[in-house]
C-alpha cells in the first residue's frame, strides 16, 4: 500500500470500494462517448452516398465499427462482472480486471476515433488529409491517454525507489 493510500486512513474494504467506484465512474464517462460513436457508425452504411465509399474507405469503416464494438464490450464488462460476482468477496479481482478492461477499451476507442475521423476526411477531402488526420488523432490519443501517464508513473516509481535524503529526514522526496 502506498503512502498516499495509508494517509487516507481507510480500511482495506473501504479502499477497495473506493477504487471500484472510481473505476466505474471513469467508465461512465468513456462509455457515453463510445456509445455515441458506435451509434453513429451503425447508421453510416444506411446513409445516402455510402455506396460511393471505396474499398479502403470500407476497410476504415470496418475497423472503426469493430473497434467501437470492442471498446463498448471492454467498458461494459466490469459492470456486468461486478453484478455477477456481487457479494462473493472478489473486489480485488474485479478491480484488476476493470483496470485491464479500461486500458483495452481505451486502445480500442483510440483506434475507433482514429479510423472514423480518417474515413470522414478521406470521403470529404482526400487520402492525404485522411493520413494526416489519422496521424494527428493517434498521436494525441497516445500522448494524452498512454505516454504522459506512463511517464508520470515511471517518475513516481523512481522517486519512491530512490532513498534521496531518506536517511537523514526519515522520509522520501515526493514525486515531481
Amino acid at each position: 500500500m502506498s503512502t498516499s493510500e495509508k494517509a487516507r486512513n481507510e480500511t482495506e474494504h473501504e479502499r477497495l470500494d473506493r477504487q471500484l467506484m472510481e473505476l466505474l465512474q471513469g467508465f461512465r464517462v468513456a462509455v457515453t462517448g463510445v456509445q455515441v460513436l458506435f451509434a453513429f457508425l451503425l447508421t453510416v452504411p444506411f446513409a445516402p452516398g455510402f455506396d460511393r465509399v471505396d474499398d479502403s474507405g470500407r476497410i476504415l469503416f470496418y475497423v472503426a465499427l469493430f473497434s467501437a464494438a470492442v471498446a463498448s464490450v471492454c467498458f461494459i464488462a466490469p459492470v456486468i462482472q461486478h453484478r455477477l460476482l456481487f457479494r462473493l468477496n472478489q473486489k480485488p479481482l474485479l478491480i484488476r480486471r476493470a483496470n485491464r478492461f479500461g486500458i483495452g477499451g481505451a486502445v480500442a476507442l483510440a483506434l475507433a476515433i482514429t479510423t472514423s475521423t480518417s474515413l470522414i476526411m478521406k470521403t470529404l477531402i482526400s487520402d492525404p488529409a485522411a493520413a494526416i488526420t489519422a496521424g494527428a488523432v493517434v498521436t494525441l490519443c497516445s500522448w494524452a491517454w498512454f505516454v504522459q501517464p506512463l511517464l508520470t508513473r515511471r517518475r513516481c516509481r523512481a522517486a519512491l525507489r530512490s532513498p534521496a535524503d531518506s536517511s537523514t529526514t526519515g522520509h522520501r522526496d515526493p514525486p515531481r
